[in-house]
């Protein structure tokens, strides 16, 4: 287990540049299977959960050559579909959930898919019903061995359909694009998901040969092809590193530049935290964020108090609340956080009610926020990650604690965000990291 020795009360300055997003890379990289000609993919996050499914990638004979640090080309002329029935694939392929994603493009270009039950983080139910209920509805044939908890789909011929999805759910509908790209005729998808990150798996496929129309809309109509050739593609900055970025600078009372963030494709992240009272300035694709002594939660205009919750895009993005559940900690004001995805996102407060936070956990998708309003600092504690955004979210805790904190199980953090420690400690954090 790798652990984190973290000194607070230090004020960071300078740049931070933001990695490729995770959740783009994770959908892009499984595209890579619908092809056998040469794909080459740049700004790829060195993370954990990348790395699981690069690895994955070249098990099932996909050629990967490593060009740089961030760029990779991939080949899949020669993919080893008894892989698929290993245990080898069993095992790496459940430890990560964007593994689902490799069904689709298999489906789509041999007739057949196979996937253990994913893995992922330990946030509440993460049902995969929209992802196989639209492979039914594309002609498949879907199986769940309930005793090996496996899913087989296979399809002699998959035919385009009118659906619409019970959840805009970003994984399912990535999913079923892959597989409509290359069934027979015309396939329509309503309450689709349409995430930058969706966007850019759709804009890579029509240049691989695509006919996708709705790019950006929850109605998305895909004339299916016979065959998709190779392309270049980047991945966009990671927008939820970016809100971390943002938050850290607020709760340290930093002075931080976050370089090329894309802004455009933000949505509402920096309004969001602008109502939280947190001053920043667009200079061209960077956001800056000046020190500030103190920031101020903005009411409704009712006065009613705040009320900041999740939803699909262009909604506010579920895996930034932990974030902004911290940074509201040390606000002035109060506001409540309404998780409404997942149920088990938020029992990660009891690490920050130890520290001092004054936070009530009215139940398991809805806590109310009191801001400290930085008059009483963060009592330095020993802790454990228990996922990706609440181990970032801990880790600024501790950033702004006065004294030393001890995070365990950073294993989940290095999941999505990449050399962070480093990364901070260069514009003056004191992480230390301890394996």
């Amino acid at each position: 287990m790798t652990t984190f020795k973290v000194k607070g009360g230090i004020k960071l300055k300078g740049d931070l540049h933001p990695q490729g997003a995770k959740n783009e890379a994770l959908q892009v990289l499984c595209a890579v299977l619908l092809t056998p000609e040469e794909i080459v993919m740049e700004n790829i996050p060195n993370i954990s959960d990348v790395n699981i499914l690069i690895d994955l990638l070249r098990d099932l004979n996909v050629d990967v050559k490593k060009i740089n640090e961030t760029t990779y080309k991939f080949r899949a002329n020669k993919i080893n579909l008894d892989y698929l029935s290993s245990k080898a694939y069993k095992a790496k392929s459940s430890q990560i959930r964007g593994s689902i994603m490799i069904v689709g493009p298999l489906l789509a270009r041999y007739g057949k898919g196979y996937i253990p039950r994913p893995g992922g983080d330990k946030i509440g139910r993460r049902r995969l019903d929209t992802h196989f209920i639209g492979f039914e509805n594309l002609g498949a044939k879907f199986i769940y061995d309930d005793k090996e908890e496996f899913y087989r789909v296979t399809a002699k011929e998959l035919k385009g359909s009118y659906m619409l999805l019970d959840e805009a759910s970003v994984t399912g509908t990535a999913n079923i694009i892959m597989t409509a790209v290359m069934a027979k005729g015309k396939t329509t998808i309503y309450n689709a998901a349409c995430e930058p990150y969706l966007q850019q798996l759709c804009n890579m496929l029509n240049s691989m040969g695509a006919e996708i129309t709705g790019v950006g809309s929850n109605l998305i109509t895909i004339e299916g092809v016979k065959y998709l050739g190779g392309c270049k593609h980047k991945i966009l900055p990671d927008m939820i590193e970016i809100g971390s970025f943002i938050g850290l600078a607020a709760i340290t009372k930093s002075e931080i530049n976050i370089k090329n963030v894309a802004y455009d494709e933000l949505g509402v992240i920096p309004s969001v935290f602008a109502k939280l009272g947190i001053k920043m300035e667009r200079r061209g694709d960077d956001i800056f964020i000046p020190s500030q002594d103190s920031y101020e939660i903005q009411s409704f205009i009712d006065g009613s108090i705040l009320t900041i919750s999740d939803a699909p895009w262009p909604g506010l993005t579920p895996d930034l609340l932990s974030v902004i559940l911290v940074v509201a900690s040390q606000a002035k004001g109060s506001v409540l956080i309404h998780q409404k995805m997942f149920e088990s996102r938020l029992f990660f407060v009891d690490k920050l009610i130890d520290m001092g936070a004054q936070i009530i956990l009215c139940d398991p998708h809805r806590a109310t926020v009191i801001g400290l309003n930085h008059q009483f600092k963060f009592k330095p504690t020993k802790m454990t990650s228990p996922d990706i955004r609440a181990g970032v979210s801990l880790l600024l805790a501790a950033l702004a604690a006065d004294g030393e904190s001890t995070i365990e199980n950073v294993e989940q953090i290095d999941r999505g965000y990449q050399n962070i420690d480093a990364r901070l400690n260069a514009i003056g954090a004191q992480i230390t990291r301890i394996n």
